[in-house]
């Protein structure tokens, strides 16, 4: 007993002048922070008493602290609204610190009393303050943005955003700010820069409401969850973007892509007439459309929109590839059964037919061999073009 007497003894003794080093620095940071001189020095001593978790529910240090942090920035804003120097970066990111230090100052603030009761005390003066410089932490964002230093650009705005979350603001009721979509947008942006999935898709269904980027939005979605390997996330931000326009160089050609690579050609084709009725002499639309008409055998239609296309565009050269390439089968499938004179006459016609598209595709695109020489092997051969066919042959051995 008396060995655990003595021990006590020896606590309080150590745990006495501890206390009082507290007190007097908690003290000195509060003189400091009334004089308005030195308060980074006040912010420093409060931090250090923080990382002591004893400390971490001490109000009173944490009012310091806050008022330390208020007092730089309040200075800072003044010396910025009189064309001082002041370094721009550095006046946001001190914001960003006073929010956070206010809402931690809210959270001790709102821990109950041993009875189990609240007293608010410093939550309607500090909202009151932090209300006002609130729309600095969108602009700070946005100035991070322009400088394209996207993790602090989010940083920024991701704290004008979360302040709907936080009680210190319940009657300020930010979930109405009509800025609201756009720092959203600006986040799935931030996210799609820095490769940080988790950061794009953070506010994601609040950025779709902002309908002034809403196009560039889907473009980012469909990006990141094609990285994501997310199928069918993919093609929901494609079918979206596809809507919101049509005649995007973006949605319609990956769309297209996407169902033909999945063998979903019907999905395909309901889109391409989709695109069709909102421009029915775009070029992309009609080539994808004949292309579709190629792999699906319907020959015919798929001359015909090539003919279309070349007569408003003659140097076009993948709708006379198209073309060609139909003639070509068309003979194929007629070569396949038995062949009768008549037939023999109608595939004759048919490479006669297909020969000038596909001379013309290689006028057009010398450097597609891969796809013309073959192409042109079997017409010289079946129409009996001997000194073509033997440079097509030299130059496919």
């Amino acid at each position: 007993m008396k060995k655990l007497h003595a021990l006590a003894l020896l606590f309080l003794i150590i745990l006495t002048p501890c206390c009082y080093a507290q007190k007097k620095e908690i003290s000195q940071a509060q003189t400091i922070v009334k004089s308005g001189k030195n308060l980074a020095q006040a912010e420093q001593q409060m931090r250090k008493l923080l990382k002591d978790s004893i400390n971490q529910k001490n109000i009173k240090v944490w009012v310091i602290l806050t008022e330390a942090v208020r007092g730089q920035y309040l200075a800072g804003n003044e010396r910025m609204y009189l064309r001082q120097q002041q370094d721009t970066a550095a006046l946001f990111k001190l914001a960003l610190k006073m929010f956070g230090d206010y809402q931690s100052l809210d959270s001790v603030d709102a821990l109950p009393d041993k009875k189990g009761r609240v007293h608010l005390k410093y939550r309607n003066s500090n909202s009151a303050f932090l209300n006002i410089y609130r729309p600095n932490l969108y602009n700070g964002g946005v100035y991070f943005l322009r400088k394209q230093n996207y993790k602090e650009a989010f940083s920024m705005i991701d704290a004008f955003l979360d302040c709907q979350r936080q009680p210190l603001f319940e009657n300020y009721h930010y979930e109405r700010d009509t800025l609201n979509r756009t720092a959203a947008f600006w986040t799935v942006l931030c996210g799609y820069q820095t490769g940080d999935h988790e950061m794009a898709l953070k506010y994601k269904d609040l950025a779709l409401q902002d309908t002034l980027h809403l196009e560039s939005c889907f473009q980012y979605l469909a990006e990141i969850y094609k990285q994501q390997g997310d199928k069918p996330n993919y093609e929901w931000s494609l079918v979206k973007g596809f809507e919101c326009n049509p005649s995007s160089s973006y949605f319609f050609p990956r769309l297209i892509d996407y169902y033909n690579t999945s063998n979903q050609t019907e999905r395909a084709m309901t889109i391409v007439n989709d695109a069709l009725q909102t421009n029915d002499s775009s070029e992309l639309f009609l080539f994808a459309k004949s292309n579709l008409l190629l792999n699906q055998g319907d020959y015919d239609e798929c001359i015909a929109i090539c003919d279309t296309l070349i007569a408003h565009n003659d140097t076009l050269a993948d709708a006379y590839y198209n073309a060609g390439v139909a003639y070509v089968n068309k003979a194929f499938l007629l070569e396949k059964g038995k062949v009768d004179v008549k037939q023999r006459k109608e595939i004759r016609k048919l490479y006669q037919k297909a020969l000038p598209y596909m001379e013309r595709y290689r006028a057009l695109a010398p450097q597609e061999k891969d796809k013309w020489a073959a192409a042109l092997y079997n017409i010289y051969l079946k129409l009996n073009m001997g000194k073509q066919f033997e440079e097509i042959d030299q130059m496919l051995r």
